[in-house]
């Protein structure tokens, strides 16, 4: 007799709605969390009088009410919570920066962002038209094929588009460098430079937001954490928070439980991981880690990580100069000198400034503004600081954010009231994620739905994995993820 019917470990994205809709189903399921609260990257913090959010930055496939297959009609129905999330709307996608070359603010509807890149660049309007048609088309057949859509019924437009370089496509519609640049700018959200970065990825995030709309949460991602997990609660599932996963226990080839930190031992049939994949498998005991996996993690590499800084700002989104919620700042547009730059401390050559006061979520006081400033980096180059140095680099790299970020808002260092500065190993510490990755694996042409099948064979019986390592990294991926394991699960086992 198992003391549960399932055990997740994690209560990140992934792990939090796997659970909930396994114990919605009449899943005995209990989730052991690490950590004192849930959410893993959806949480936030205080500081001072204001509270940061911690990594939810846009979120996209949200859709306004009545929009069919979107975050709002689907999972979160599912779960019981869309009545309880107040929902924010960003009615632009970013505005796109380079000093001196471009400064624009693309909205997040098809036919205004085919109006402004027709007034800002004259004589391409046809061209951008025709770019998101491409992009909706390659889209749709992806998750065609993404969902079992035999191949040969499959659009070959995408064959010719999905898997090549953004920067090949981009340069087949337009002439103008500035449309390029802008267009592009999602490419951080996906950690792979326009000339590696696969069109299919890119296309998908343009869609996500121009078709759903970006949005925040009001009281932050932790609010949504919040809300899963009362869903999972009131279905009657148990949580553990402080209490780490030490081995997945097995016995005759398959998962039979876990044993915790404090040495006690839970069985179940069934574990869904929602830690990253090399965790997972090396916790794994009494079963050799099976052949299949260990080939393919040893060709997979480490993906980036993020340097942020959290500030509380004396002064008003109007006040610093913010005309859009996400704003994304580049040096200059040469980008893949920018990725090569996250292997380095040379300065910060790109930023995502969040405003989240420009549409408030509700964590800054009147009169104030909260405002993340990101740029991603790699783990490696922080393990080599020795620990008296460690205040001074962190502290002399962010100076740099904010040197890129006066060239926006002349004077942000003024307004100044609370600070708080996280480095790769900030995020190694807190998600328990080697290298601090925020996106699992380097997203690069290998990764995906076309090349791994991580999330539906781990080659261990009972052994499930949910996540940003064993998908598509993000919030609503993650999301979704967790939902989709769940369900894949429940089937299994009424078969």
């Amino acid at each position: 007799m198992y003391d549960y019917d399932a055990i997740v470990i994690g209560a990140g994205n992934a792990g939090l709605t796997a659970a909930a809709t396994l114990q919605r189903a009449g899943t005995r399921t209990l989730l052991v969390e690490r950590h004192n609260v849930p959410g893993g990257c959806g949480t936030s913090f205080r500081r001072g009088r204001f509270e940061f959010e911690v990594a939810l930055h846009q979120l996209s496939g949200v859709g306004v009410t009545g929009q069919p297959i979107s975050l709002r009609e689907g999972l979160f129905q599912q779960l019981g919570i869309a009545d309880q999330l107040e929902f924010v709307q960003e009615h632009d996608l970013y505005r796109a920066v380079v000093p001196g070359v471009v400064d624009v603010t693309v909205p997040a509807d098809w036919d205004a962002a085919v109006e402004m890149f027709d007034t800002e660049f004259p004589g391409n309007r046809d061209r951008v038209a025709r770019f998101f048609e491409l992009v909706k088309q390659v889209t749709f057949w992806q998750i065609a094929a993404m969902r079992g859509m035999p191949g040969e019924q499959i659009d070959p437009l995408l064959f010719r588009y999905g898997l090549r370089p953004t920067r090949d496509v981009l340069d087949e519609f337009f002439e103008d460098e500035r449309i390029k640049v802008v267009l592009g700018m999602y490419w951080t959200y996906l950690g792979q430079p326009p000339s590696e970065l696969r069109f299919q990825d890119l296309a998908l995030t343009l869609f996500a937001y121009l078709e759903f709309k970006p949005w925040h949460v009001r009281g932050g991602s932790q609010a949504m954490s919040g809300a899963v997990l009362d869903s999972f609660l009131r279905a009657g599932g148990e949580v553990r928070f402080n209490t780490g996963v030490e081995r997945i226990l097995t016995e005759s080839g398959r998962v039979i439980g876990v044993r915790l930190e404090d040495g006690s031992e839970v069985t179940a049939p069934d574990v869904v991981s929602n830690a990253s994949l090399p965790t997972t498998y090396g916790m794994l005991e009494g079963i050799e880690i099976p052949g299949a996996v260990r080939n393919d993690l040893a060709t997979r590499r480490i993906g980036v990580s993020g340097f942020v800084l959290h500030m509380g700002l004396d002064a008003t989104p109007a006040e610093l100069g913010f005309t859009a919620s996400t704003t994304f700042v580049n040096r200059d547009t040469d980008d893949d000198r920018t990725y090569r730059a996250w292997k380095s401390f040379e300065p910060a050559r790109g930023i995502c400034v969040s405003s989240y006061d420009v549409a408030p979520i509700g964590f800054a006081p009147a009169g104030t503004t909260h405002v993340s400033l990101m740029t991603l980096q790699y783990a490696d180059i922080w393990r080599d600081v020795a620990p008296p140095e460690y205040a001074r680099t962190k502290f002399a790299f962010a100076q740099t954010l904010l040197d890129l970020c006066e060239t926006v808002t002349p004077g942000i260092r003024d307004a100044i009231e609370e600070v708080d500065v996280a480095t790769p190993l900030t995020m190694m510490r807190y998600l328990g994620h080697p290298g601090g990755s925020i996106y699992g694996y380097d997203q690069d042409a290998t990764e995906g739905w076309l090349f791994r099948n991580s999330e539906r064979e781990t080659h261990v019986p009972g052994l499930h994995v949910a996540g940003s390592w064993s998908g598509m990294g993000g919030f609503q991926p993650t999301l979704e993820a967790g939902a989709r394991v769940a369900r894949r699960l429940l089937r299994t086992t009424a078969a």
